[in-house]
């Protein structure tokens, strides 16, 4: 692929939305997503990124992130630069296609419009496996720890004491959901 191509090929993709900033660079703005598109100084690679959170939000999931590196991103990757999550793509220019440069756009806005939300339910999934294997090493069945759990948003120890009732029961659903859905795979 050669620079002017990529031009081409943003202007297929965005239409109206693609800045050129010369010599080497584009930048894609729209309601949703911001791109950056950005080759080496000797035109050897491209690099393209989307901003998808501070590292403060982030911080908490770096487990999550890495894992989703290895198994989920394909050849998108997360990286942390300037305090910054992005998602990133990395290609040597002379051996890109214009499909899979479609392609690896298409993965980082999704990237960038998923957030940390996936992150976010893999670390909730993870933490309730905990409490299920916790609950049957002492014994408690499904019932027993639904019933426990119950009890401490009653009682204030889990949850917002000001939730009103219609968000405490659904906050309390979506915790029977998740331990009825999990509760069959896990061994104590």
């Amino acid at each position: 692929m050669k620079p002017e191509q990529i031009t081409e090929n943003l202007q297929q993709l965005f239409s109206g939305n693609v800045q050129v900033v010369p010599p080497d660079s584009w930048q894609v703005e729209t309601d949703k997503f911001r791109l950056l598109i950005l080759l080496s100084e000797d035109h050897s690679w491209l690099r393209v990124l989307i901003p998808i959170a501070p590292f403060s939000e982030a911080q908490p999931f770096l487990e999550q992130l890495m894992i989703a590196n290895f198994d989920e991103t394909q050849a998108t990757r997360y990286a942390l630069h300037e305090n910054i999550l992005w998602g990133v793509f990395q290609h040597s220019l002379a051996s890109l296609n214009p499909d899979d440069f479609a392609a690896a756009l298409q993965r980082l806005i999704t990237m960038g419009d998923r957030g940390l939300s996936d992150c976010f339910q893999q670390l909730i999934e993870t933490q309730i496996r905990q409490i299920i294997k916790a609950a049957k090493m002492q014994g408690q069945t499904l019932e027993t720890t639904l019933q426990t759990l119950e009890r401490f948003y009653q009682e204030g120890l889990m949850g917002d004491m000001t939730q009103g009732a219609a968000a405490r029961e659904a906050t309390l659903a979506a915790w029977r959901y998740q331990l009825q859905r999990l509760w069959p795979e896990i061994e104590p």
